[in-house]
């Protein structure tokens, strides 16, 4: 009997099929600036690079020393490469001397946290705001767990899509209350199926010793200074990371928009006593937003986000409360340090499949039972994901990895071939039957490669990694030169930024305090 997934592709007509050339894409990939020894910057964002509050495509994130490079949304799969690509070589211009950019993951050479400096935003309200945000999660987190690099995928359905499917399915229900519920019911399975990616893609098996004040047990020493999951894939998608203990406990609910509002809401209103302890304010100087389970929505790292483009100081919920889902947020990728880019094509055709399989897969409520399962198996995938014999959990038994790995991708196949078919491609079944070798060969995984490197080449992780770095440096620099227009156009709209933000901080009426109450009070979504 055909399973829920291939009744459901077997209904996709072709119009429907053929509306899938819209989706689009964009992508937002971070990098660390480090000097030309290994360490990270000390030296402000680049002047030349623009205003990191302002510029919509060359901003900053945790750290003033960790770019955010954010394309447009795009529906070919060429131009936010290109684009991600354009933004690289203007970097690479204006960098302070002796900078280059880290390609890797996890960070360089950490010495005391104190020396990670916060992302610096103006004297705006907003602009301080950021700041403080930074520096709560510092107290909260730790500084060094916030230097990991990765990159987001950006990804949304097309309006014909959407119109075709509610017509066909639930005439009667409001069209953006259909679109959500269906986001809902795609993002509910990209955490179920997540951990596929994080095998597939996962390329921080290793780290340097001088990311840990005392060294994790579970971890192995290889060479000198280098601590690595030996048969792991992604220490950034460990508890090392971004899935740490506190956020683990919260019970965000993803049945519906609804819920999921109201839940990540509830965290953002409840004090916290561990973080009630650190206080809001030492004298007068401000330790944190507040003293929250999160201090704002985004302080949430999921593997994935429904999104809204919010207004100007708007908050997210509100922007998803009053317009409904726009597009999803896919947060479990590593940068890929042989990449120029950290990304490259048959990965972002993978990634519009996987979410397709997301979207047309069963998908029922998720319970905190669940979850806890889901964070589970992804501790597995990414401290031994390439362990033979690696058991998964499920609800009444558990299942080898490589046996729930290999009928997933069994049934993306399917759909790669039905969307070949409509596309006129075989570009969607090669990038499948690329990932299923995978699965065959642990070898043929990027970890893998990685670990190959370090356990065979006499070279610590740090050593290798400043290689890449270096390696990349010289890619840029031989690349031909961005055309005057592009050069003008990216110098243009750095000189736009600066100018913005000067704006913004002679338009301040309210002290910094009022400025907080009134964007915490201002229309709370409830």
């Amino acid at each position: 009997m055909p399973s829920y997934f291939e009744q459901q592709l077997t209904r996709l007509d072709t119009a429907t099929l053929d509306s899938l050339k819209q989706m689009k894409r964009g992508l937002e990939k971070e990098s660390l600036r480090i000097d030309n020894q290994g360490r990270l910057s000390q030296h402000p964002h680049p002047i030349a690079l623009g205003a990191a509050l302002t510029h919509p495509y060359i901003t900053t994130d945790y750290s003033e020393a960790l770019l955010e490079f954010i394309t447009p949304a795009f529906h070919s799969y060429e131009e936010p490469l290109e684009f991600l690509h354009r933004l690289h070589q203007f970097t690479y211009q204006n960098l302070n001397a002796h900078e280059q950019l880290w390609v890797n993951s996890m960070p360089c050479a950490m010495t005391q946290e104190k020396e990670i400096p916060l992302a610096y935003y103006g004297t705006s309200n907003l602009g301080k705001m950021k700041t403080l945000y930074r520096l709560g999660l510092g107290h909260r987190y730790g500084r060094t767990m916030q230097t990991i690099a990765g990159i987001h995928y950006n990804v949304s359905f097309p309006e014909s899509f959407w119109q075709m499917r509610h017509q066909s399915i639930a005439p009667q229900m409001a069209y953006q209350d259909f679109v959500d519920q269906n986001y809902f019911a795609l993002i509910r399975n990209i955490h179920r199926y997540s951990g596929l990616l994080v095998y597939l893609f996962g390329a921080s098996p290793a780290v340097c010793e001088s990311f840990f004040k005392t060294p994790p047990a579970h971890l192995d020493r290889i060479g000198t200074h280098t601590l690595a999951a030996s048969q792991g894939t992604s220490l950034r998608m460990s508890d090392l990371g971004y899935q740490n203990t506190v956020q683990a406990q919260l019970a965000i609910n993803y049945n519906s928009l609804a819920n999921y509002i109201k839940t990540l809401s509830t965290a953002v209103d409840t004090p916290y006593p561990p973080f009630e302890a650190i206080g809001l304010k030492k004298g007068e100087a401000w330790q944190q937003l507040n003293t929250h389970v999160l201090q704002i929505e985004n302080e949430y790292y999921s593997v994935v986000r429904p999104k809204r483009t919010t207004q100007t100081q708007e908050r997210p919920l509100t922007a998803l409360r009053q317009r409904g889902v726009e597009y999803v947020e896919l947060r479990a990728l590593d940068l890929d340090p042989f990449n120029p880019v950290g990304i490259n094509e048959a990965q972002l055709r993978f990634l519009d499949l996987f979410c397709c399989y997301c979207l047309f897969e069963e998908s029922p409520e998720l319970t905190e039972e669940e979850f806890r399962r889901i964070h589970h198996n992804m501790r597995q995938i990414a401290y031994y994901g390439r362990q033979p014999n690696l058991t998964l959990q499920q609800q009444y038994n558990s299942i080898e990895f490589k046996t729930w790995a290999e009928t997933l991708l069994s049934k993306i196949a399917l759909l790669a071939a039905s969307l070949d078919a409509v596309h006129q491609t075989k570009a969607f079944s090669q990038t499948t039957q690329i990932q299923q070798q995978k699965i065959a060969d642990t070898d043929q995984t990027p970890s893998a490669k990685i670990m190959r490197i370090l356990t065979t080449q006499p070279s610590s992780f740090f050593h290798w990694a400043m290689a890449q770095a270096q390696q990349q440096t010289n890619y840029y620099a031989q690349c031909a030169p961005l055309t005057a227009s592009q050069n003008q156009g990216l110098s243009q709209w750095a000189e736009n930024s600066l100018q913005y933000q000067t704006q913004l901080e002679m338009k301040d009426r309210l002290s910094f305090t009022d400025f907080l109450t009134h964007y915490f009070n201002a229309d709370t979504p409830h």
